[in-house]
């Protein structure tokens, strides 16, 4: 564990070698010459010359360059910055980086740098974090502060309770306009960002809410009773972020109340929390469509990667045994007719790819709940249809191309109608596939991909070698 010095911001001097330094490049990739220049900052330990370097970065850039870093300069980074390290860059980091990270930190480090963040950020890093870790640095915080984060880590993980801010404005009903505005402007400890005013009984049950805009528009003496939505958007802190960020997406919200099982209001979330939570639910899908787990991060381990991959690479290898068994049934024709060795891996990849597009579409409508039993039908032709259309253009010309190549029209007709087929059973594959395991609940983005392979495989292999030995009577 390195112990990390409470260093006061030193003078920053002023030097072309600092200034002439971009941390991006023309392309908005990171500077190679500026990385070297942190690197060797850290490793000279120039406190000076590094804080010039990163005097005006946002979180976001910090965190860049925390990744870029070598793992063991990444602490030393936070420890010659001291107090100026604003500890959000650690929420912009790969979650593997940060927990190397926190782990060569100070709990009291951690418990300085956390206390001065956002609730919600505070708690990203703290479920990072080992039970008693997190214990130690809660441990050192103010009691108010302290209850708050323990609050949010208690609700489920991917929950609108750990995705919320704890940090709201709140007020009864009759208070006034004025009232309110004068609140706002005496306190010190207000919300960094907020869009609504929310309006509570005693007890903490949500009432109703003012948006910002209303409230300045209205005359002092108006009480907030009078101006107030009394059906103010609200999730449940137990709702899952995905469904959160949903609400957010049908609606244009740019904040919502998060209330308990009783109503009270214990946070708010707001939109560019849920920018987060689409991005990780986009890269989540993506990656297990590709038979990929959804955590899986670049600054991983080897081995924690090769674990993470070989069960999907195991069922390709069962599944792949299925469609070796359909050509072993086919042995004799393909020994008598070569040119079906040759073109038989066109007719599955043709298959494969069309497969694939049709599933990638309907687990992502799946996911947005945007295909369901009301329009199933309905897709599921729309997609027959374009395996169809699609399977006649390209049967004409792979037929063609086939033809000539072997100087055998019925190779070329063979071919043609093989792929007609492959192609409309691939599009209906890649559609009931999803579906099914969706309805069978069975997340279809982690489960669809070898089952769609293996169909359009299966069916290729055996509409192509079926139909070529049935013509040619091999």
């Amino acid at each position: 564990m390195l112990e990390v010095e409470d260093k006061t911001p030193l003078p920053k001097p002023d030097g072309p070698e600092t200034e002439s330094l971009a941390f991006r490049d023309e392309e908005g990739e990171l500077n190679p010459e500026f990385l070297a220049a942190a690197a060797d900052a850290i490793e000279a330990s120039e406190v000076e010359r590094l804080q010039k370097l990163v005097e005006d970065f946002h979180e976001s850039e910090l965190g860049d360059l925390l990744e870029a870093l070598e793992p063991d300069q990444r602490p030393r980074l936070i420890e010659l910055l001291g107090a100026s390290f604003d500890f959000a860059a650690l929420t912009e980091v790969d979650e593997a980086v940060r927990e190397e990270i926190l782990e060569e930190l100070e709990t009291a480090t951690v418990a300085e740098g956390v206390r001065e963040l956002d609730s919600d950020d505070a708690v990203t890093i703290l479920e990072s974090m080992r039970e008693e870790e997190q214990a130690e640095v809660l441990d050192q915080l103010p009691a108010i502060e302290r209850v708050a984060l323990q609050r949010s880590l208690d609700y489920p993980e991917d929950s609108a309770g750990r995705r919320m801010q704890s940090e709201f404005i709140a007020v009864p009903p009759f208070w006034t306009v004025g009232q309110t505005i004068d609140f706002m402007r005496e306190t010190a400890d207000l919300p960094e960002t907020f869009y609504e005013i929310f309006v509570i009984d005693p007890a903490g049950h949500l009432l109703g809410a003012v948006a910002l805009d209303r409230l300045l528009r209205s005359k002092r003496p108006v009480t907030i009773q009078e101006i107030m939505d009394d059906e103010p958007d609200r999730v449940e802190a137990t709702e899952h972020q995905e469904e959160v960020a949903r609400l957010f997406e049908r609606y244009n919200l740019v904040s919502s109340a998060v209330v308990d099982d009783a109503g009270r209001l214990v946070g708010v979330i707001l939109v560019d929390d849920i920018v987060d939570v689409l991005e990780e639910e986009a890269d989540a899908d993506i990656k297990q469509l590709g038979g990929v787990k959804s955590d899986e991060e670049l600054s991983d381990t080897i081995l924690y990667i090769q674990r993470s991959r070989f069960p999907w690479l195991f069922a390709n290898m069962c599944t792949a045994f299925l469609a070796a068994g359909v050509i072993r049934l086919f042995s004799d024709s393909l020994e008598r007719m070569v040119a079906l060795a040759i073109l038989m891996p066109i007719v599955a990849s043709m298959g494969g790819n069309a497969g694939t597009q049709t599933m990638t579409v309907a687990v992502r409508a799946l996911a947005t709940r945007e295909l369901g039993r009301a329009n199933a039908w309905r897709i599921i032709r729309r997609e027959a249809a374009v395996g169809l259309l699609n399977g006649l253009v390209f049967a004409i010309i792979l037929g063609t191309l086939a033809g000539l190549w072997f100087q055998s029209p019925q190779l070329g007709f063979v071919i043609g109608l093989a792929l007609v087929t492959v192609l409309v059973f691939a599009a209906l594959g890649g559609i009931f596939v999803p579906l099914t395991l969706n309805r069978l609940g069975v997340d279809p983005a982690v489960s669809s991909g070898p089952f769609v392979t293996s169909i359009t495989d299966i069916v290729g292999f055996f509409a192509f070698l079926g139909i070529a030995t049935a013509w040619f009577h091999l």
